[in-house]
This record gives structure tokens, C-alpha cells and sequence, in this order.
């Protein structure tokens, strides 16, 4: 796989309900292959502006590029082919309870199955192999026929991943994927992605909550507070006072 240089100029978002400002004017570049964690309260634009890189909303201001291409702009035929390079994953894991595993996961390359063969749950050979390549990556080969209701918080998650990994993404954009997972859980989802990061050269963009996983995964923190980027450095710069400011609370030294 191939891993994606991302760059926003001037991004802004401000919603037609109340006129809220998600983001405010950011502007930065993730070189390939970096693992970027964004940290910040609830409200503080994280889902915004990962949403914003593939046009699930749209920004009110500004330019975002993926691999020089600029995704501002594209018309939709263009979209949907860029979209393709990019895997989503989700905190409510969006899979199709009463389907199979293993349908789940191959859901990840409708995108390059023909409309007739996706209508009818037909899927190349091919697509099926790579499938069960991803589910033994992840530890889920055993599972393939169950339904995806009745597996576990983790292992759901792990469906989202080898769902995205269908794709063969250059960038993975995952929004809060532990945010509802215990801590060996969530352990386990960030060491996969980490994995896919640096055995593949993915890009990753990961949306967390807690600063303690940030600085444990991440090569860059992004911090993000109404809309605004108050932080962007290496972990061991994530410091007291800026998790302060950027939770606006006070952190016992």
C-alpha cells in the first residue's frame, strides 16, 4: 500500500443551525506516513475536520488536498474515486448487524465491484482471498460466518478495520475507535493501526480522547479546541499546561 501527503489551507466550518464555527481557519500538512492522533474536548471540531477530508461535510472555507489532488472542488465521479483511497473508521463501527463477518468486510470494496455483482452479494475471488488476508491480520478468521451483532465491542471495531483495509487506503481517517472499548480493547485496536501504519506505510489520522493512548501511539499531536489549533507537535511535547489550556481545566502536577 501507498500512504498519502494531506494538506489544508485556511479550512473553516460554520453550520446552518445556529451558526456554529467548527473550525476556524486551519491550515497544515501531514507528510506520508505519519501517524497523527487529534486530541480535544467533545465540541472541539475533531469529527469536523476528519469528516472535511473526504467531503462527508462540507467546509465553508478553504482548500484540502490528498496526494497534490485538491478534494475541494472535485466533482463527484472524481469524489468517489478519491474517497476510494480513503478508509473510515467509525466509534459505532457502522457494520450491517445481520450480515456475516465476512460480508462486512468485503462491503469494504463495493467502491470497485461491479453494481450488478454488488446487488446480488457476488464478490471476485479475489476480493474474497484478500478478505480472509485481512480478517487472520486481525485475529477474526475464525469468525467469518458470525454475525457482526454477536461479536464483542473489539472485535466489531476489528470488522471496521479489515472493512476499511478492503479498500487498500493511502489514508486511514479513524474517529474515536476506542471511545466505547476498555482499555485492553482499545490497546488492541491502536496496536493494529499502528501495525498498518508502519508495515504499510498508511497514513493515519486518529480522533482520541485520552492524552495518556496520544502519547503513546502518535508520532504528531494535534490539539484542538473550539475549532481552533492550540497544540501541533511530537508527544513528549504534550505538556500539563497545554492539556490544561486545552481542556480548560486544572491537573494536579
Amino acid at each position: 500500500m501507498n500512504s498519502a501527503q494531506v494538506a489544508l489551507e485556511d479550512v473553516s466550518k460554520t453550520f446552518d443551525n445556529g451558526g456554529t464555527q467548527a473550525l476556524k481557519g486551519l491550515s497544515l500538512a501531514i507528510p506520508t506516513g505519519q501517524f497523527v492522533v487529534t486530541l480535544g474536548p467533545s465540541g472541539a471540531g475533531k469529527s469536523t475536520l476528519l469528516r472535511t477530508l473526504n467531503r462527508l461535510i462540507e467546509p465553508t472555507t478553504g482548500r484540502i488536498w490528498l496526494d497534490g489532488e485538491e478534494v475541494t472542488g472535485a466533482d463527484p465521479a472524481r469524489l468517489r474515486k478519491i474517497r476510494h483511497r480513503i478508509g473510515m473508521i467509525f466509534q459505532e463501527f457502522n457494520l450491517i448487524d445481520r450480515a456475516s463477518v465476512l460480508t462486512n468486510v468485503l462491503s469494504g470494496c463495493l467502491g470497485g465491484t461491479p453494481a450488478l455483482w454488488a446487488w446480488g452479494n457476488r464478490f471476485r475471488e479475489e476480493d474474497r482471498r484478500t478478505a480472509f488476508i485481512h480478517l487472520k491480520r486481525l485475529g477474526l478468521v475464525d469468525f467469518w460466518e458470525q454475525r457482526a451483532d454477536r461479536l464483542s465491542g473489539g472485535q466489531r471495531q476489528r470488522v471496521g478495520i479489515a472493512r476499511a483495509l478492503m479498500q487498500r487506503p493511502k489514508l486511514l481517517l479513524a474517529d474515536e475507535p476506542v471511545a466505547s472499548l476498555d482499555p485492553a480493547s482499545a490497546k488492541g485496536i491502536l496496536d493494529h493501526l499502528r501495525d498498518i501504519n508502519q508495515q504499510d506505510g498508511v497514513t493515519v489520522i486518529c480522533n482520541l480522547h485520552q492524552p495518556e493512548l496520544a502519547r503513546e501511539y502518535a508520532g504528531r499531536i494535534l490539539g484542538l479546541r473550539e475549532g481552533e489549533l492550540i497544540f501541533d507537535g511530537p508527544p513528549q511535547e504534550l505538556k500539563v499546561n497545554i492539556l490544561e489550556q486545552l481542556y480548560e481545566v486544572s491537573i494536579p502536577a
